[in-house]
């Protein structure tokens, strides 16, 4: 007891973790697979050319992003170059879906067998969507004279196939990862491709950085972007919640009461509305690519490939980014209230005996609620919006080109890392070990 209380908690904890045979396999279960999706990641697809396939993913942004969490898999135009992306877009869809569709809200409110339909639902309509999203990549690319132009329809087919089995072959690895690893599996997989992107970015930035001072101030704006994320994904409210049970006992009633809390969220949405606010943005540049001409001779798409640029500063950055800015904060009140909706908390509340102290069950306790997260979300907006264009001030102020903070990267991340890290905590509370947040 006295070596424990000699050595730093955090240390302490891996100690701990790793003298847990459970725990220990499970944590060398999760990095053996990440092992296995980084060897995924190097294996090429044919008629690649290298250079020309750099080059299109330096000057597109939304590429470069994307390319950025799959680790690099998308530029090497491997078989896991889609990552789970497809899974994801799935995933989506059916959230979209539940509260329009009947027969899918009824399939949802069915407890874990309905859980488990919608998500055997969603794996299906992965592979239509991968197999579309790999056949539109190979023709993006082979416009931009990336790949090899001709190609028999028959390795086509077989191009896409392959990209369509490493996403079904990745969602799998995910799914293991849930189930006998650590932390949830799909996010563990694009944190893996976040950080395997993330040293030779911030290597490239040192090496051709020419001001130190502009660097400086880059990397604690970093920082303080990376603050900003812990505290809008851990900001909550809590709404006070009494329950009243009865029980029979030697032939008398008695009535029990007890107290908890619901924890509201600040932001709840996730990584959603970024995705839906850069694909919007991005949207028009993408389509601009395949009319514009070459620069010696430009047309109008070529001005829309301009406007629509994130790498553009001044006035004329702020053509994108205002509106991202604002399409950040539309779509996270948007998909909020979508999530809030399926959870149907004041029905649940009603169905288990619990009530909001001086709020009326039913609809007051609805109209309660709706009104308390319309506030939350309202400040959790604005947040994740000034997190979003945090590159474009970033490189205002300090001037520092060379390297991007990815907003929507640093979320996954560090939702992914806290979430993996309660997890771990959990266990070892469980085991009662002190853990890594106390």
């Amino acid at each position: 007891m006295q070596r424990r209380e000699k050595q730093p908690r955090l240390i302490q904890a891996m100690i701990d973790i790793f003298a847990l045979p459970d725990l220990r396999q499970k944590i060398l279960f999760t990095l053996a697979i990440l092992v296995a999706f980084r060897f995924i990641a190097h294996v090429p697809l044919p008629g690649v050319e290298a250079e020309a396939l750099r080059s299109f993913f330096q000057g597109n942004p939304l590429f470069g992003m994307l390319d950025l969490f799959s680790g690099g898999a998308m530029q090497r135009f491997s078989v896991a170059a889609m990552g789970v992306y497809p899974y994801i877009t799935a995933s989506i869809i059916m959230q979209l879906l539940v509260p329009v569709i009947p027969s899918l809200q009824s399939i949802s409110q069915q407890g874990e067998a309905g859980h488990r339909k919608i998500n055997r639902i969603t794996h299906l309509l992965t592979v239509p969507l991968a197999a579309l999203q790999g056949y539109g990549m190979l023709t993006l690319l082979r416009g931009q004279g990336a790949i090899i132009g001709h190609i028999e329809p028959l390795t086509t087919a077989c191009i896409v196939i392959s990209m369509t089995a490493g996403t079904v072959f990745l969602v799998w690895l995910g799914e293991l990862i849930t189930e006998r690893g650590v932390g949830n599996g799909i996010s563990i997989i694009i944190f893996a491709g976040i950080v395997a992107s993330l040293p030779s970015m911030v290597g490239q930035g040192f090496i051709a950085g020419r001001d130190p001072l502009g660097l400086t101030v880059f990397i604690i704006l970093g920082l303080a972007t990376l603050i900003l994320i812990v505290v809008l994904i851990e900001a909550h409210r809590r709404i006070p919640v009494q329950y009243a049970r009865s029980t029979f006992r030697s032939g008398r009633m008695y009535r029990q009461s007890g107290s908890t809390y619901i924890p509201l969220r600040v932001y709840t949405a996730g990584m959603i509305p970024l995705i839906f606010a850069i694909a919007l943005m991005q949207f028009p540049a993408t389509i601009a690519t395949w009319f514009m001409n070459p620069a010696g001779n430009p047309n109008f798409w070529n001005t829309i490939a301009n406007v629509f640029n994130p790498e553009n500063g001044g006035f004329l950055g702020l053509a994108y980014w205002l509106p991202y800015f604002f399409l950040v904060i539309g779509f996270t009140l948007f998909y909020t209230m979508i999530i809030f909706e399926q959870m149907n908390l004041p029905q649940t509340l009603q169905q288990q005996g619990g009530f909001i102290p001086g709020v009326r069950p039913g609809k007051m306790t609805a109209d309660y609620l709706n009104k308390t997260i319309k506030r939350l979300t309202w400040g959790g907006a604005l947040f994740l919006a000034m997190v979003a264009i945090m590159p474009f001030i970033a490189r205002e102020i300090t001037g520092v080109v060379v390297l991007t903070i990815s907003s929507a990267a640093l979320l996954i991340a560090v939702g992914v890392a806290l979430d993996t890290m309660k997890q771990l905590e959990a266990q070892l509370t469980m085991r009662r070990y002190e853990g890594f947040l106390k």
